[in-house]
C-alpha cells in the first residue's frame, strides 16, 4: 500500500466529519450566509500568501533538481488557480480590506510555516496535502449532491471539482508519495501524523469560517 493510501485511511474519520459540517452542506446546496462565505473567502486569502511561502520553503529544500522543479511549478499553478478564485469572488463582493486573521487561520499557516522550515522535507510535503487533497475529494463529493440552478457558490464548486485542480492534487501525491518511498519508518510516520493534523485544521478552518471566529 502506497504511504499516500494508508494516509488517506487514517484520515478518512476526519473526512468524513467535514462531508457532514452545515458549511460544506450549505455551499453544496446554495443557503450559506453569504457574511460566512465573504469571511471564508477573507481568510483563505490570508491563507494561501502564508501556503505559497510554505511551498516555496519545501520546494526549495528537495534535494533532486527535476523533483524541485516540478514542485515549484505544480505549486504556482495550484495557486493560481486558487487566487483566480478568490479574485473573482472578491469583485463579486465588492470585498476591499480583509477581516483579521482568525485564531484558526494564524495556527494553520503557522504550523505549516514551522513545518516547512523545521522539519524534513517529505514531512512538509505531508504537511501541506491535505490542503490540496481534500478540498479535490470534497469538490468531488459536493458536485454530486450540489444544487446548481441558481447556486452563488457554483464557481467555487467547479474550481476544485475541475479536472485542472484534480490533474495538480495527482502530482502532490505523487511527489509525496515518492518521498515517502525514499524516506525511513520514522520519518514516515511524522508524515502521516503530520498529514492527520492538517487535515484536522481543515476542519478546523471551515469550522471557523461558519461561526465567523474572532479573537
Amino acid at each position: 500500500m502506497k504511504w499516500s493510501e494508508e494516509a488517506w485511511q487514517a484520515a478518512q474519520p476526519v473526512y468524513n466529519t467535514i462531508l457532514d459540517m452545515p458549511f460544506i452542506k450549505e455551499l453544496a446546496n446554495g443557503t450559506l450566509d453569504a457574511e460566512k462565505f465573504k469571511y471564508y473567502l477573507q481568510q483563505d486569502a490570508h491563507y494561501l500568501e502564508h501556503f505559497a511561502r510554505a511551498l516555496a520553503i519545501i520546494g526549495a529544500k528537495l534535494t533532486d533538481v527535476d523533483t524541485m522543479l516540478q514542485y515549484i511549478r505544480f505549486a504556482e499553478g495550484a495557486v493560481v488557480v486558487e487566487r483566480a478564485l478568490h479574485d473573482s469572488y472578491f469583485k463579486e463582493y465588492k470585498i476591499g480590506e480583509r477581516a483579521e486573521v482568525s485564531p484558526t487561520c494564524h495556527h494553520y499557516i503557522h504550523y505549516l510555516q514551522s513545518t516547512a522550515y523545521s522539519a524534513d522535507a517529505c514531512v512538509g510535503l505531508a504537511a501541506v496535502l491535505p490542503c490540496f487533497w481534500i478540498y479535490k475529494a470534497v469538490g468531488d463529493h459536493i458536485v454530486q449532491i450540489a444544487e446548481t440552478t441558481g447556486n452563488p457558490y457554483q464557481n467555487w464548486i467547479a474550481t476544485y471539482a475541475g479536472e485542472e485542480f484534480g490533474i495538480l492534487v495527482e502530482k502532490a501525491i505523487a511527489i509525496t508519495n515518492d518521498a515517502a518511498n525514499n524516506a525511513t519508518v520514522i520519518q514516515q510516520q511524522q508524515m502521516t501524523e503530520a498529514f492527520m493534523y492538517a487535515a484536522r485544521l481543515e476542519y478546523a478552518f471551515w469550522d471557523s469560517a461558519y461561526t465567523l471566529e474572532k479573537w
